[in-house]
């Protein structure tokens, strides 16, 4: 008695195991292409958190940033000038400076605004005014300073924008005189 098996069975059988070593080859492929993919979006996360982790530390520093600047600015403008007050104003800036070094040490600095374009990405607009010195759409005031982490907003400028007059008023005002 011969084999059981024909050649054509074994041709079949051979090529029915090549193409299921080509397909788990495939799947073994994607799974370590997934499996890469997924170590480098942990590797992302970590060090986003590495490097964001003070953000919320940092936004509530920026109150503190915020007062003692304002300290500096009515402690400028008391009259009479006294020793006390200078030594005091002093002291203020010194703690300030040193404050702002720290936060600067861990990505965090203040975003330049006054003179420049409005950009929604860095500006809250508080107002518009006109201002004939200035194009339209440039901050032309700060009332709260801006501040950045790394490359990730912290905390919007709080601006005033520049903007020309209405056309509409400037032909009212020019028929009333």
């Amino acid at each position: 008695m011969g084999n059981p098996h024909s050649i054509e069975d074994e041709a079949v059988d051979t090529g029915t195991l090549l193409a299921e070593n080509a397909s788990l080859r495939d799947r073994l492929l994607r799974a370590l292409a997934e499996a890469e993919n997924t170590r480098r979006q942990a590797d992302r996360a970590i060090n986003d958190a590495r490097t964001f982790a003070i953000t919320e530390f940092a936004r509530e520093l920026l109150i503190v940033v915020d007062n003692l600047q304002r300290t500096v600015v009515a402690g400028e403008g008391q009259e009479p000038q006294t020793a006390e007050n200078l030594a005091l104003v002093e002291g203020v800036q010194a703690t300030l400076r040193f404050l702002m070094q720290t936060l600067q040490r861990f990505g965090v600095r203040r975003i330049e605004a006054l003179g420049q374009n409005f950009d929604p990405n860095l500006h809250e607009a508080v107002a518009q005014e006109v201002d004939l010195s200035q194009p339209s759409g440039t901050v032309t005031r700060v009332v709260e300073e801006g501040y950045m982490i790394h490359d990730r907003l912290l905390r919007p400028a709080r601006v005033f924008v520049s903007k020309q007059p209405d056309s509409a008023a400037t032909d009212e005002d020019s028929d009333s005189e």
